[in-house]
């Protein structure tokens, strides 16, 4: 199956059915994408397929062949990172960072989507669980990286 992943097209030899997750961790060993609950719930896998937020855990692959998908590694780079990524360094979000990789690709999705989110865009994009109960870092995350005072 050919995929386009962080604008790189693949070749993957795997059922159709095959979750979109196990695909990018166990094929393409892509793995800063998170296994969390593998019911939709948590978030910790989501990645971006056409600048949408998806749950990759129950999307199967054959559902993105043909469509653009985009994990945490081709969000940014070390020398060249996304405004979120900055950002949430700057803010400290991260405690445990398990659901990072995640919250950062719904909070891409909801600036490319809404650019200067209030904070009840925020709360409604954002429905990723963190255990470690970073949420107000996250906000103030994403008002950062918009432009958007405190």
């Amino acid at each position: 199956m050919q995929l386009s992943i962080n604008g790189r097209w693949v070749e993957a030899d795997v059922e159709p059915a095959m979750p979109l997750l196990w695909v990018l961790r166990d094929v393409l060993a892509l793995t800063g994408t998170k296994y969390g609950c593998g019911v939709a719930a948590c978030g910790a896998c989501t990645v971006r397929v056409d600048g949408q937020p998806v749950r990759s855990c129950v999307t199967p692959v054959s559902a993105v062949a043909g469509r653009k998908v985009v994990t945490i590694e081709g969000l940014g780079s070390a020398s060249s990172p996304h405004p979120l990524q900055a950002a949430w360094i700057a803010e400290q979000v991260p405690q445990c960072g398990y659901c990072q990789s995640g919250m950062l690709m719904a909070a891409a999705a909801l600036l490319e989507r809404k650019p200067k989110p209030t904070d009840a865009d925020i709360d409604e994009a954002m429905t990723n669980l963190c255990r470690c109960g970073t949420y107000q870092r996250v906000r103030a995350a994403i008002r950062r990286a918009a432009g958007i005072k405190a």
